[in-house]
């Protein structure tokens, strides 16, 4: 994380994180490392649908493909670079091997991640399944590891 942090502070580069399944895991991954404060702008825990639309995720993706998809993390990770003018934005949905009786559709296992790139306008799509054997503690850590590893190919390792 200090390499990405580096790097970002190097490039006058910032980051904002919109959480569901996580639950603010990531921001406060981030915020261990001294120099996270000129990197992470913002974050957002939306744990409710309700609060993805507010902070500007399309009700009708969530519609269309499910709360649980790609294209809500896609829409997440937009969305939120928009909100804090972040040069990179994270999406993280998902549900860690339980039913959401709010949300019935979707794996229970199933971790959609997306890492929008805003000079680009594209995104990085990610997926992941919980592990069944891993406490939710857990499972957020491997999901946490899982998107430093990938931040650390985009902007140390320079790979697509």
């Amino acid at each position: 994380m200090h390499e990405i942090i580096e790097i970002l502070t190097n490039n006058h580069q910032t980051i904002a994180t919109m959480e569901s399944c996580t639950g603010g895991a990531l921001a406060s991954y981030i915020t261990n490392y001294s120099g996270s404060s000129r990197v992470l702008k913002f974050s957002a825990v939306t744990y409710s649908n309700e609060y993805k639309i507010k902070m500007g995720v399309d009700p009708k993706i969530i519609e269309q493909y499910t709360v649980y998809s790609q294209e809500t993390a896609d829409a997440m990770a937009e969305a939120i670079s928009d909100y804090a003018q972040s040069d990179y934005g994270i999406g993280i949905t998902g549900k860690f091997n339980e039913e959401d009786p709010a949300n019935r559709y979707g794996d229970n296992a199933q971790i959609y991640i997306a890492i929008y790139i805003k000079e680009e306008k594209t995104h990085r799509h990610y997926q992941m399944q919980a592990d069944a054997h891993l406490s939710r503690a857990e499972n957020k850590q491997m999901v946490i590891d899982y998107i430093v590893s990938k931040l650390e190919e985009l902007l140390v390792n320079k790979k697509v």
